[in-house]
């Protein structure tokens, strides 16, 4: 009767690795940057710019998913080369001088840890939860100040280095800041 419940070293390691895998289970989906700009033969949910009269659109479909997305690193709160807050941005290279991506375009992350930065605009892979809306932050860029306006934000994100940018577009060349690196 002591002995109802007695787990062999295999059952516990199969039953932990069920439970373990069930509660992991959550679904990433790997998206491109494309699925952030809703179809324009989908009815808009809400219009992104110029107060409600025209502009982009938002993907709320996407509203609370786990995504990963690959895309430009571009620091907003960083302490040396550790970066805390920054933009997720389609391409490299903005300047104070070029418009900044659409909102539905930027993503603005805070990340889980602080990532380790090598390189301005590296090129970095976030995943998490994905929140549609938009905010206003004024950045320093190299040649100014300029202010983005972002449509998606995630909060505690993963973020890796990427060896590319996956379908990210490569830095504009309209940007005279294409040369530097950190």
């Amino acid at each position: 009767m002591g002995n109802r419940f007695k787990f062999t070293g295999c059952a516990a390691a199969a039953c932990l690795l069920f439970f373990g895998a069930a509660s992991a289970s959550v679904d990433t989906l790997k998206i491109r940057w494309s699925e952030l700009r809703p179809e324009s033969g989908k009815p808009p949910a809400t219009t992104a710019a110029s107060g409600g009269q025209g502009g982009e659109t938002l993907a709320w479909d996407l509203q609370g998913k786990t995504i990963e997305l690959t895309g430009y690193l571009l620091p907003v709160d960083r302490e040396g080369d550790l970066v805390y807050e920054f933009m997720l941005l389609p391409w490299g290279g903005l300047c104070a001088h070029v418009p900044p991506p659409p909102p539905n375009q930027t993503v603005h992350v805070t990340s889980e840890r602080p990532y380790k930065l090598t390189e301005i605009y590296e090129p970095v892979s976030i995943s998490g939860v994905l929140k549609p809306g938009l905010e206003t932050t004024q950045l320093f860029v190299l040649d100014g100040v300029t202010v983005i306006q972002s449509g998606y934000s995630i909060g505690r994100a993963k973020v890796a280095k990427a060896g590319t940018a996956g379908d990210a577009a490569t830095p504009r060349k309209a940007t005279p800041w294409n040369f530097l690196k950190k």
